[in-house]
């Protein structure tokens, strides 16, 4: 039985996915009742509906550092994360006091990007897609569509104008406007299956990476205009993809600690061994990942698996923290010290990777 990745779990009534119900989301009992509920509704009148608006708000909650977070990213100083009922939060203090924005939705997020210090943007279920101006402090929605029942999972800019959204099914969004519009130029990928698509990374000088489901692996030279299929070094499903400081050089990693690393643009592949402390070999899926300032390569998962490297990927110092809760991201602050997300929510370190590589 594979391991879950709970970016695709859907928290809606009547929405499928092919991946399997996973503990870290809404139960399949509270959905059920969920539904229950709005088959009673009545019709709603026009106040009815200005009162929806408002509550469609995430909700405000000293709990919400602690609760379900699966992305964070830098906005120059500041650190921003995502997560469960459409919570965004934003500490400006290296992740010691964490403040949360008003956010329009209650969606689960799964994905925070930003391209500078301002601009950022946030993708979640319901190719929802959220947009902000201010480093992360308010946001408002660019995108939503409902018809497709299914998350977008990650996103990708190159500067304040075009980006790439990916997510289930084989959805790939374009916008050439900064979020104004968004277009779907799914057909420009070979994914007849419509395989879900997982992450979507950048690799110097000028490359794109999508990994997916079964293996799906697919590149892109030209910022995303056109896409080749390449052959997988793994059948099984791929998380993620993150680009190292060298040209060309990339890392792809999924399930039961499955890590390769290419210096040739996904020309050809070397699995990287990944060994416990105790010697045994890491089995933990691997959900996200950073490249630091200093080209050191920081990579989380489940079993709170923390991987570390400082020789471009090669090999990897492996920590496990004791409390196992699954990590779903990673980013560090100004300081490189990392601060994870993920099953526990928010848990800012006090540690650089090297440090925390010391542990093991």
């Amino acid at each position: 039985m594979s391991e879950p990745n709970w970016r695709t779990q859907a928290g809606s009534c009547g929405k499928s996915s092919r991946r399997p119900a996973v503990a870290f989301s809404l139960s399949l009992r509270s959905v059920l009742a969920l539904c229950g509920i709005l088959a009673c509704l009545p019709l709603a009148t026009p106040s009815a509906l200005a009162q929806d608006a408002i509550e469609q708000y995430s909700i405000e909650s000293p709990k919400a550092v602690q609760s379900l977070t699966l992305d964070v990213a830098r906005a120059g100083k500041r650190l921003v994360t995502v997560g469960e009922r459409g919570h965004i939060l934003y500490s400006d203090d290296n992740g010691r006091h964490w403040i949360q924005a008003r956010v329009p939705t209650r969606q689960l997020l799964t994905a925070v990007t930003f391209i500078d210090e301002q601009y950022g943007w946030a993708v979640g279920h319901d190719a929802l897609i959220l947009a902000t101006q201010d480093g992360g402090a308010t946001w408002v929605q660019q995108f939503e569509d409902r018809e497709r029942e299914s998350p977008l999972l990650d996103i990708w800019f190159r500067d304040r104008q075009y980006g790439l959204a990916v997510g289930a099914y084989g959805a790939l969004l374009e916008t050439r406007n900064g979020g104004r519009t968004w277009n779907d130029v799914s057909e420009r990928l070979d994914n007849e299956d419509g395989q879900h698509l997982n992450g979507i990374a950048a690799v110097k000088p000028t490359g794109l990476v999508i990994v997916g489901e079964q293996g799906a692996l697919f590149r892109s030279a030209d910022s995303g205009q056109s896409w080749e299929r390449l052959e997988s070094p793994y059948e099984g499903s791929l998380f993620g993809a993150l680009g190292t400081a060298r040209n060309d050089t990339l890392l792809i990693f999924g399930l039961r600690g499955n890590l390769y690393r290419s210096a040739d643009f996904g020309d050809s592949w070397r699995a990287v061994s990944l060994r416990s402390a105790g010697g045994g070999e890491l089995a933990f899926g691997l959900n996200g990942g950073t490249l630091q300032a200093d080209g050191t390569l920081v990579l989380v998962g489940h079993g709170g698996s923390i991987l570390s490297s400082v020789d471009d990927g090669r090999s990897f110092s492996v920590f496990n923290r004791p409390d196992r809760q699954s990590l779903s991201s990673v980013a560090d602050d100004v300081a490189g010290r990392l601060v994870l997300v993920g099953q526990g929510g928010v848990q800012a370190t006090g540690l650089t990777a090297a440090q925390i590589a010391e542990q093991q």
